[in-house]
């Protein structure tokens, strides 16, 4: 690791550019990181974020540019490269290997090895805790990773950054899967690292999270620098400003439905075994019912159940959409009763990445679109562009794959696989997670305009300003249980907050 000047940044990209064939990305982007500071990196889906973090990780090699350490020229030109000099960068989609043990992990492609190349496996585990203990996380080296939640192996990724001496820790989107306590926890790490010395790259669309821990703040907008900043020099109304390139206005317009209207979605006595118990609500025509929980209140258990997700053994109750009940059996039964489901897992459960935009776009309704079982590419091609532009899906053409958009724009599609569907009933679970300030307005506007249309919503969000914003009424969930339920003026996030954690007096 290339041991830096202390008046000198940890490392400074210079004039960084990265073309991909004729596209320009980056564009003369500068970037640093101090010794002791969280340096947020914002910018909406496709401002080049990732780009520039897998130039600094060695993923990619910048076109122009130059990136410097302790004053020096280095390149990275690999991620192995750039974790020798001291450079660690822990990715959305964590890149851990599951079948493995946490202290095999932590060690993953630096092993402790002795005599014939054989791996210390006691001297790596007591290392392996010692390292844990340090960090003030308790988790067992022993344990096998698949078996831990999510927010553990976030820390895993964190404690093998540590364990190859990083100085420089990227951090993109960490909390995006972690619940309230396991945010807490992230947050007092990151103290700890900046006590420690180590520069924290630190990428969020949470506008929260960034007024909590930032020390600066640079904007990247269609892959250039347009500002940066300490952080008390750069509010959310100039930062979001700079990331989309206009006044934003009201952040959550929501259309609160006049007047009362028949329930749409009515479900009596619900039930998934163990996960949700007993669960009564009704959602009106045009109305959104927002749900508030803790991780494992049962919130998108009950929303799985209700599109069938568990077949029909292991649910019970009555639902019924129209006041015509129907019986919840799978999937296809579900759609068919007018019940379209947005998984809160785009790239696991609501895309098929490799496949195109149209496909996506299309793969819920195809039955209808495509009589007699014969495809028809025409019709699917001009539903898919109906919908995307009415979503405005950002793409070079509709046969691109999937995977290749922002993560703002796969989400317009995964809905728009549903849209197609026509449905009555939209369950969203957690429709905004993971995309920017931009695509979050968006997708608040078309909900407006879904409602509208007397589509009735309910919604899961673990942002409690979107929850609070968005949702007519509330009912909170905890341990598979309604615990209570607020009306759009009685709902404030201590009440639900109280309700989330059992306590419904």
């Amino acid at each position: 690791m290339v041991n830096a000047d202390p008046d000198q940044p940890l490392v400074r990209m210079r004039g960084i550019s990265k073309r991909f064939g004729p596209v320009m990305v980056l564009e003369g982007v500068d970037f640093d990181v101090r010794s002791g500071e969280v340096h947020i990196l914002a910018g909406e889906n496709g401002a080049g974020k990732s780009t520039l973090i897998k130039i600094l990780g060695g993923v990619h090699e910048a076109s122009e540019g130059v990136i410097e350490m302790g004053g020096l020229a280095v390149k990275p030109g690999s991620p192995l490269g750039a974790n020798r000099l001291g450079i660690s960068v822990i990715y959305q989609e964590l890149s851990l290997v599951p079948g493995m043990t946490v202290a095999d992990n932590i060690f993953l492609g630096r092993p402790m090895t002795g005599a014939g190349g054989l791996v210390r496996d006691r001297e790596q585990r007591e290392r392996a805790r010692r390292l844990l203990e340090k960090l003030g996380i308790a988790i067992d080296v022993e344990e096998v990773v698949e078996r831990l939640p999510i927010a553990q192996q976030q820390m895993v990724e964190i404690a093998k950054a540590l364990a190859r001496e990083a100085r420089v820790i990227v951090m993109d989107e960490p909390t995006s899967s972690l619940a309230a306590p396991d945010v807490r926890k992230l947050f007092e790490l990151i103290a700890g690292l900046k006590k420690s010395g180590c520069g924290i790259v630190y990428i969020s669309h949470k506008m929260e999270e960034i007024e909590q821990i930032a020390d600066r703040i640079t904007v990247l907008r269609d892959g250039k620098l347009v500002g940066s900043a300490v952080a008390a020099e750069m509010p959310v109304e100039k930062l979001i400003r700079l990331m989309v390139g206009r006044e934003l206005g009201e952040q959550f317009p929501r259309h609160v439905p006049e007047g009362t209207a028949e329930a749409r979605l009515r479900v009596e006595g619900f039930s998934t075994g163990r996960a949700v118990k007993n669960v009564s609500f009704a959602v009106k025509r045009g109305e959104i019912l927002g749900i508030g929980g803790l991780q494992g209140s049962g919130a998108s258990e009950l929303l799985l159940g209700l599109f069938g997700a568990y077949g029909g053994k292991r649910v019970s109750g009555k639902v019924r959409v129209d006041g015509e009940e129907f019986a919840v059996r799978g999937p296809r039964q579900s759609r068919e009763a007018g019940v379209a489901l947005l998984t809160n897992d785009r790239k696991g459960t609501g895309l098929v990445l490799p496949m195109s935009v149209t496909g996506n776009a299309t793969l819920a309704a195809l039955e209808r679109l495509s009589p007699g079982g014969w495809r028809r590419p025409r019709a699917e091609r001009e539903t898919t562009r109906e919908y995307a532009t009415a979503l405005r899906v950002k793409a070079a053409d509709y046969d691109v794959e999937v995977g290749s958009l922002s993560g703002g724009n796969q989400q317009k599609v995964a809905i728009a696989k549903w849209l197609a569907t026509g449905p009555r009933v939209l369950l969203l679970d957690e429709p905004t997670r993971g995309i920017d300030i931009g695509a979050k307005r968006d997708i608040y506007q078309l909900m407006n305009e879904w409602t509208r249309s007397g589509i009735a919503i309910v919604l899961i969000t673990s942002e409690m300003p979107e929850l609070l914003a968005m949702s007519d009424r509330i009912m909170v969930m905890h341990r598979g249980e309604v615990t209570g339920e607020f009306s759009r003026g009685e709902a404030t996030a201590d009440k639900i907050l109280k309700a989330a954690m059992g306590d419904n007096r």
